[in-house]
């Protein structure tokens, strides 16, 4: 089995074979418990699929929780509901049958996809679809309120067969799904119990793209904008010390955006990043001080990270805090 491309903390060593050459060696890893940070990102979320995949090949691993935003949430929703069903290979075969297919298969048909010319020069790109500019020039005019006026949503009907949310409330792993509140701007944290169809979809909510979806007659939009993903409910209710972070927007971009989707593009990036990045400073200030007594920065100061990238088409590590 190839090892994890990316390391997870104090996992991987190096080893002179004796002939001067250093060869990567991979240790056993402790058997203790991991949370997992899962950020949003649209279709992106299929690469946080990918990386949930393959850690679950790993015997080693044990979630103590989960936080998630957008897609994210989703992968999270489906990963924790399969685990308490079957364990590892039943959340990994519900990422890919019960979700991942399920969305695929909706897709279809949908207008929205590349071209011929995109085809044939193998552009993995909407930038020159017809139907594509025009739905965004339509955003931009006009609300989904207009446009979209029943509130649809095909992913209501596949979070609905794709997992059990009776079993999800009751599930071991903890899950934790944010939605931002339209009305205060604050972000609710909603947990195992409290998590519906409504709840996912909330926590996806483009407020350009779909109307903000109602729960207990408050109104939310995505999640993103106020924890991408929030930290504090792994930090408050979850006793494991090590963090996995799989991030999809990329913190950096070579060069300056110039033209007006590569600008929105990187205005997206850097809103989104802006509290992920908060976070993760707010996880370091504790190990800084001397005496953190037993409040959270007790919890901090022992906590070390691993945080996964996904920059063009290649992943590498960014950051990794140890003991």
């Amino acid at each position: 089995m190839a090892e994890l491309p990316w390391r997870l903390p104090c996992f991987h060593f190096k080893k002179d074979d004796g002939s001067g050459n250093q060869q990567n060696r991979q240790l056993q890893p402790p058997q203790r418990p991991h949370r997992f940070r899962v950020a949003g990102g649209g279709a992106h979320g299929a690469f946080t699929w990918g990386a949930l995949d393959r850690l679950l090949e790993e015997s080693w691993l044990q979630i103590d929780g989960i936080s998630g935003t957008p897609a994210g949430a989703m992968n999270a929703a489906v990963l924790v509901d399969g685990h308490a069903r079957g364990g590892a290979e039943a959340a990994r075969s519900a990422l890919e049958e019960a979700f991942w297919r399920n969305v695929s298969r909706a897709a279809l048909l949908s207008p929205l996809r590349r071209g011929f010319l995109d085809v044939l020069l193998d552009r993995w790109s909407l930038d020159h679809s017809p139907v594509f500019v025009a739905t965004d020039m339509m955003a931009r005019l006009f609300s989904p309120y207009d446009l979209n006026p029943g509130g649809f949503n095909p992913l209501r009907q596949i979070h609905a067969e794709s997992v059990d949310f009776e079993r999800l409330g009751q599930a071991p792993i903890k899950l934790f799904v944010t939605a931002t509140n339209v009305r205060t701007g604050q972000g609710r944290v909603f947990r195992n119990r409290e998590i519906t169809p409504d709840v996912l979809l909330a926590s996806a909510c483009l407020p350009t793209m779909f109307q903000a979806v109602e729960i207990k007659g408050e109104n939310y939009w995505d999640g993103g904008y106020s924890g991408n993903p929030t930290i504090t409910p792994l930090v408050r209710d979850c006793n494991s010390d090590d963090t996995i972070l799989v991030q999809i927007n990329p913190v950096e971009r070579a060069g300056t955006p110039k033209t007006a989707r590569e600008i929105l593009n990187r205005i997206n990036e850097v809103s989104f990043n802006a509290v992920l990045l908060k976070e993760l400073r707010m996880i370091a200030l504790p190990r800084q001080v001397a005496d953190p007594g037993d409040t959270e920065g007790a919890v901090g100061r022992h906590a070390h990270s691993s945080r996964r990238e996904r920059p063009y088409g290649q992943s590498r590590l960014l950051l990794e805090t140890q003991r």
